[in-house]
């Protein structure tokens, strides 16, 4: 709106928009949540892992490295409690747990691609490729 001596903030919504007597100058409750959740460290990399398909609770552990089994198993019950991830018990034998996206969680898929493309291009790609290992 250039001109009329308005700014535009970053969300694309003018300064001075008609019933708005000032600003907003707090934080959208939106991303409030989202990055609450997702914020916390390793879940990013967790839903990421689970945007291939269903995994193993072994294998997830595995494609994270640096994650104890401990603090894996709290991401996903978080996961889980915010409708994003499905445990699924195969009895066996052996007893094995795999993981997998709800629909809502496989929601994420296009803005964690954009987070990935953003920050190869600011951040910088340390090797910029998928280690051997992780590659199917």
């Amino acid at each position: 709106m250039a001109g009329n001596g308005q700014e535009t903030s970053g969300t694309g919504v003018a300064a001075g928009a008609a019933g708005a007597s000032e600003a907003c100058t707090g934080v959208d409750i939106g991303m409030t949540r989202v990055f609450g959740l997702l914020g916390k460290r390793w879940t990013g990399l967790v839903v990421a892992v689970l945007m291939q398909g269903p995994v193993h609770f072994s294998d997830l552990r595995r494609a994270i490295p640096g994650i104890s089994e401990r603090m894996l198993s709290d991401r996903l019950t978080e996961l889980g409690a915010a409708g994003l991830v499905l445990r699924e018990v195969d009895a066996g034998p052996p007893l094995r747990v795999s993981y997998r996206l709800t629909t809502a969680g496989s929601a994420l898929q296009p803005s964690l691609q954009e987070l990935g493309a953003w920050a190869e291009k600011y951040l910088g790609a340390e090797g910029g490729t998928c280690p051997e290992e992780f590659r199917k």
